[in-house]
């Protein structure tokens, strides 16, 4: 198999992986209304249950960065995606909340390596001029698949009611993992398309997890800007993630299935904004554009059209509503190449223990903000909610300016001219 056809086939893995996992993250959110209603789940209640897949998803990241430097993806990605699959799967077949709480857990338990693991892989397979478009065709699976999920997930919650959706969830999750197994390429074919930065595989040395390490991860600078930038970033998706279709049918009055068909709106937009971020940031770097401006413009800029989310907060209409919450979301895709900056900047020995920090940061958004709206909700205004997306997206757009700075690789941490104006201490 030639290394053009090995790069598409598992970029198109990724793909629907991570349009699996977002399915399985965003079905609670499809499932909130009968929910609540049927067991008897209040607001502040409901805002826990969104938050519990974070819990260990986020506090996992770590661990999930350094099983992604470990473990084989072939092996792995199929252990993590069967887990939570079976975890999806068993929420419908339960109705007692505490138990739900820990079905969501675990859900999140098993996918923290995924996204650790997602970059690993890109670091191995794509040179550094095609990283940004690799990264965007796959995060283009959180937008493209919940577009048409979220309207289909509407129709099997009208047809099969919220215990069904939750069992077809899982049974796909199960099917695919197999499928990943027994698909995916088992070694790196490359030949001399391979870059040396590209293939990334670490030696028995750079699998030494130091407190050294740790001590770079974090105190630098550099990797805080994208810590506090990726929370920010995730603070939009984690909205539009959990509480957008409540906020839709509950603070917006529309039906289920209108809510779903409105929702999906939105992720076209952030579809949209992944993929031309991912081809311009690429083009402009094989031009020779410095990477402050390919790599980070599309960031700061997307991060600052999310703001806009707080539009909502001004119109009546559902159209001026989805107007201004597609531009937000359609900002949020075009800053969702972020994750670019793991390889660019992280020591090379450290891209799976970066990416794991670079996720636990970024996933303390989905701890904190389904459970901060969910008490700010709890009378009935969802505009104080949308005032804290609002400011966070602008926050990050900040962090990325000041704290990020120039776009260079920081020095394995053995190296005696580590830059001391790039650490926090």
């Amino acid at each position: 198999m030639n290394s053009k056809r090995q790069k598409l086939q598992v970029l198109t893995l990724i793909f629907i992986s991570v349009v699996i996992n977002y399915m399985d993250r965003t079905n609670l959110s499809i499932a909130a209304a009968q929910m609540k209603s049927e067991l008897s789940i209040s607001t502040v209640e409901m805002g826990l249950l969104f938050s519990a897949f974070a819990w260990t998803y986020s506090f996992l990241q770590i661990p999930g960065g350094i099983l992604a430097d470990r473990i084989k993806a072939r092996v792995l990605y199929p252990i993590i995606m069967i887990g939570w699959s079976v975890a999806t799967l068993v929420q419908g077949l339960i109705s007692n909340f505490a138990a739900l709480i820990g079905l969501r857990m675990l859900v999140g338990a098993f996918e923290a390596p995924s996204y650790p693991l997602n970059n690993k892989i890109v670091s191995q397979w794509f040179q550094e001029q095609e990283r940004a478009g690799a990264i965007a065709v796959y995060t283009s699976g959180q937008f493209i698949g919940l577009a048409f999920a979220i309207p289909l997930l509407a129709i099997v919650l009208e047809w099969a009611g919220w215990r069904g959706l939750f069992i077809i969830s899982g049974a796909v999750g199960i099917a695919w993992g197999l499928v990943w197994y027994f698909i995916y390429p088992r070694r790196l074919s490359l030949g001399k398309t391979m870059s040396k930065q590209g293939n990334t595989r670490p030696s028995s040395a750079d699998l030494k997890t130091t407190k050294q390490q740790l001590k770079v991860a974090f105190t630098n600078r550099k990797l805080w800007g994208l810590y506090l930038g990726q929370f920010c970033l995730g603070s939009t998706l984690v909205f539009f993630l959990t509480w957008f279709p409540t906020y839709l049918s509950d603070y917006r009055g529309l039906s289920i299935i209108k809510s779903g068909f409105y929702a999906a709106i939105p992720f076209l937009c952030a579809f949209g904004g992944v993929l031309i971020s991912g081809t311009v940031s690429d083009k402009l770097t094989r031009n020779g554009v410095r990477p402050e401006l390919s790599r980070k413009a599309p960031v700061i800029i997307g991060l600052l059209l999310s703001s806009s989310v707080i539009g909502a907060n001004y119109v009546e209409s559902p159209i001026w509503v989805t107007v201004f919450l597609s531009l937000s979301f359609f900002g949020n895709g075009l800053a969702s190449i972020n994750w670019v900056f793991v390889s660019l900047i992280a020591p090379k020995s450290m891209v799976g223990l970066v990416g794991g920090c670079f996720n636990f940061i970024g996933g303390l958004s989905a701890v904190i903000i389904p459970i901060t709206i969910g008490f700010l909700v709890a009378d009935g205004d969802f505009k104080p909610a949308l005032v804290l997306i609002f400011s966070l997206a602008l926050v990050g757009s900040l962090s990325f300016i000041f704290l990020v700075g120039k776009i260079e690789q920081i020095p394995e941490p053995s190296t005696p001219s580590m830059s001391s104006d790039n650490s926090l201490l």
